[in-house]
């Protein structure tokens, strides 16, 4: 199969020491059993509402502070996980979307852990963990409309051969890329840092990948931990 293998900037390890991610790449097979990821959002929320896993709010401060480090604003720009789980905790609930959408939206509030997901036969070239310089593009709707705008110079991104694909590290992923029930081959990651323990990371993506396999049986998934390398 086709594996995914992302790169990682070095200077990543400046703003983020410890960072860390599970790469999980997936050839989709037929999707059979839908509802499962309805059943997973629903159990996940509930867990939330409840409290949560006993680190996700020192691994949400964690991030938030990762933002400030390059710039961003974590109250009005959160890293994914934060601004998922904070919808739960006021609604207690989330709205479904899609299978695949729905099983890494669980994922990510059940373990505080933001959680990318990419349709990878839209990249060109392999997904780059980096720091913009400010002329890099990134597709998004404004006012209602397909346009596009640049990232911040010094913003950490996820980007291609092409363009940013994911903003402000993991806050807002761009129209190209997006992922949906409809994709052939599908890349998530799992971001994390030294306040998620390692054990719960290797968990999380273990849930997932049990989640996938019971949505769509015939797929074919890889999975591997990846760090930045100085």
């Amino acid at each position: 199969m086709h594996i995914v293998h992302p790169s990682i900037d070095p200077r990543i390890l400046s703003i983020a020491p410890g960072f860390r991610a599970l790469s999980i790449t997936v050839e989709a097979g037929p999707i059979e059993n839908p509802d499962h990821a309805k059943d997973i959002l629903k159990e996940s929320c509930e867990f939330v509402v409840a409290g949560g896993c006993s680190w996700g709010e020192a691994h949400m401060q964690a991030w938030a502070e990762v933002f400030r480090q390059f710039g961003a604003k974590p109250q009005r720009t959160p890293c994914s996980a934060e601004a998922l789980r904070k919808r739960v905790i006021k609604d207690g609930t989330l709205t479904s979307i899609d299978p695949i959408v729905d099983v890494y939206n669980a994922i990510s509030i059940k373990y505080a852990v933001p959680v990318g997901g990419e349709n990878i036969a839209a990249y060109a070239g392999t997904p780059f963990l980096t720091i913009a310089d400010g002329t890099e593009l990134f597709d998004t709707i404004k006012e209602g409309k397909p346009t596009n705008e640049s990232p911040d110079p010094g913003e950490v991104v996820w980007k291609d051969d092409i363009a940013v694909t994911c903003r402000r590290w993991n806050w807002r992923q761009g129209l190209r890329t997006r992922l949906g029930a409809d994709a052939k081959l599908m890349w998530f990651i799992l971001e994390t840092l030294p306040a998620m323990p390692l054990t719960a990371v290797e968990k999380a993506g273990q849930e997932l990948v049990t989640a996938l396999r019971v949505i769509m049986p015939e797929a074919k998934i890889h999975i591997q931990l990846i760090q930045p390398i100085a």
